[in-house]
């Protein structure tokens, strides 16, 4: 399946400036099949070394972490030679091993010819909550996140109707009706199946709804595994409270994330934390209100007001066990639900333009504020069409 992280791998491998490439992302976004499948076609060979079904490399990386010592080592482990610029070395699950983190500095120092790509899905979480002596400086850093829907719609062999997408957008002119009617079809069926490359593989080589629930169960299971696994002691109960009442409140016309609804008399004291660590996993992602709509937009963020959406809309959807014919038809019975699921939507996507989303004065509608090179824009979300006219300015 056709990812974009392609373009940048490529860019990454031919820049003069290359440093070992860091690759973040919440677990199963396809962090490991788009580095191998890049390594398969880019290179002569792959050397692959995972943390997490390898302790043993953990040794190795205790022992010296320079990288005259490591190579002979990994190439003896790997069952292959590893040749500079030929080969493609990944460590995977590097949150397992902060050696092998502090590693990547000496290689961007003393071996900058080795081509080294690390994948870790908790990593952000392994670096803010232990002692890593992270390589600042010394590594380039890229988020993976969900399929697009536009990857998606690629996926399921929809070529041209992307392409009339984009030159209807570049022209301003209105999609002709059939098309408009196929593409809403399609947004549809994203908000069941969500970006999850597993997901979306079984979806466009089955259709199976059922399968691909069970996928995202299996998915959301191991999330709630993590948070027990990757978590203080103390924090457990409070991350799964706070996971578990982000969907409730998208559900509810709020315009900022309540922490009194996690339970009754909740603080941000007793949350803050449980957030943060769902922040760092790639679960949710937080947005902020902005008290104005000025450059540079992070002066004028008020901390104590945001909401907070989560990664993927099939995991969402899964998640409040919505059937796929309630979001395929839009059933009345989640008309509480369309606004906070059509707001999720978009903060999905806009990761994907390089850009942070903030939310604008509280209002009926949400109005998001981007933040471009040029200039600051803003919009209104709506999770569907006014059913009356509004008052011209």
């Amino acid at each position: 399946m056709y990812r974009k992280i392609m373009g940048f791998l490529e860019a990454w491998k031919e820049s003069e400036h290359r440093k070992p490439l860091i690759l973040q992302g919440a677990r199963q976004v396809g962090k490991t099949y788009s580095i191998l499948e890049f390594g398969r076609t880019h290179y002569e060979n792959v050397a692959y070394f995972n943390f997490e079904t390898n302790p043993k490399l953990n040794e190795t990386f205790e022992e010296n972490i320079s990288p005259d010592y490591l190579i002979p080592i990994l190439s003896h482990i790997a069952g292959q030679t590893i040749v500079k610029e030929k080969t493609l070395i990944v460590f995977d699950e590097v949150q397992l091993c902060e050696r092998a983190l502090t590693s990547l500095k000496y290689f961007c120092e003393n071996a900058p010819d080795y081509h080294i790509i690390v994948a870790g899905s908790l990593l952000g979480v392994a670096v803010n909550r232990a002692k890593f002596s992270f390589p600042v400086g010394k590594v380039d850093m890229k988020t993976l996140y969900p399929m697009d829907m536009e990857e998606f719609m690629l996926a399921l062999g929809e070529d041209d109707l992307v392409e009339q997408i984009k030159k209807c957008f570049q022209t301003d002119t209105p999609l002709p009706s059939a098309l408009h009617d196929a593409a809403m079809q399609l947004y549809r069926q994203y908000l069941v199946v969500g970006g999850m490359p597993e997901c979306v593989m079984q979806f466009a080589e089955t259709k199976d709804y059922i399968l691909v629930r069970h996928t995202q169960d299996t998915i959301l299971a191991s999330y709630l595994n993590d948070m027990s696994k990757y978590n203080n002691l103390n924090e457990i109960k409070k991350t799964r409270l706070a996971y578990d009442n982000i969907t409730v409140q998208l559900s509810k016309k709020n315009t900022r994330f309540q922490y009194k609804l996690i339970k009754k008399g909740g603080r941000a004291s007793e949350f803050e934390n449980a957030i943060e660590w769902l922040c760092l996993s790639g679960i949710v992602s937080q947005v902020y209100k902005v008290e104005q709509i000025k450059k540079p937009l992070e002066n004028y963020r008020d901390i104590d007001a945001f909401k907070i959406y989560v990664s993927d809309l099939g995991l969402l959807c899964a998640k409040k066990d919505l059937a796929a014919n309630d979001i395929l038809y839009m059933v009345e019975e989640i008309n509480d639900f369309k606004g906070g699921m059509a707001e999720n939507y978009v903060n999905v996507q806009l990761p994907l333009t390089a850009t942070t989303p903030t939310i604008g004065s509280p209002s009926v509608e949400l109005k998001l504020i981007l933040s471009f090179s040029v200039t600051v824009s803003s919009f209104l979300l709506r999770s569907s069409l006014p059913t009356t006219p509004e008052p011209r300015a």
